[in-house]
């Protein structure tokens, strides 16, 4: 997994069809996804129960391109070997989910993951200053998270603090909650470089129609990429 800061398109299976995720994950990707996104929620850090290390690992044989894990649950530290087998390339944990986010980080480096680190939108960019230099990805929550379809909330002041505190490193920004063609070139020209969409990517496709699913990540790209001419 080589490091840029080229727009990536991570569509998030959430919203896909649950009963064919194999398929629609090899649909997303044969139409120009980056990244497949996988939610991960407990029914108790926010409330909706989605996926465990099972059902991650049955997801892995499916995905060609990089597997993103977006761990929202507490604590986080007792499942990152069952998140590591299941074959997660990047793992990330909510800094709101425990005390020890360091030892967190660490732990996953050493599971052979890329560490992300996800903020919520009540949690400002200061608070992983001292989490750089462990953390390959920051995850910018624009909704509350739990639940998919969400309206966007603006955290574009948040996100260019992050790119100024980043600086050279070789860290991600993604942003996660209502990404859609609108609200895409507003985070990608504050220094996001990762798009996790779900039903703007989903919306009008399906795995007989797969077309639907690569025209809606080209417009995505293409507002996001838009910013940069």
């Amino acid at each position: 997994m080589s490091f840029d800061r080229k727009i990536k398109i991570a569509p998030s299976i959430l919203s896909a069809d649950f009963a064919n995720f194999g398929q629609e994950i090899q649909a997303i990707e044969g139409q120009g996804a980056d990244w497949v996104h996988i939610d991960v929620m407990d029914g108790h850090f926010v409330p909706n129960l989605t996926f465990g290390p099972q059902a991650v690992k049955s997801f892995r044989p499916h995905v060609k391109t990089v597997m993103d894990v977006h761990l929202m649950i507490a604590p986080v530290d007792t499942y990152i070997d069952a998140y590591a087998e299941a074959g997660a390339d990047v793992l990330t944990a909510h800094i709101e989910a425990g005390p020890h986010i360091h030892r967190t980080l660490q732990a996953i480096r050493g599971a052979g993951m890329k560490a992300g680190v996800a903020l919520n939108p009540g949690t400002p960019a200061e608070a992983v200053e001292h989490l750089l230099d462990l953390t390959d990805l920051v995850c910018v929550m624009t909704v509350n998270p739990g639940f998919g379809g969400q309206k966007f909330i603006d955290m574009t002041a948040k996100v260019r603090k992050l790119r100024a505190m980043i600086g050279d490193r070789p860290i991600h920004i993604e942003i996660d909650g209502g990404v859609d063609p609108k609200t895409a070139p507003l985070v990608a020209k504050a220094g996001a470089d990762v798009l996790v969409a779900g039903s703007a990517v989903f919306r009008g496709g399906s795995v007989e129609n797969p077309d639907v699913y690569g025209e809606n990540i080209k417009a995505i790209r293409a507002a996001a990429e838009g910013v940069w001419v």
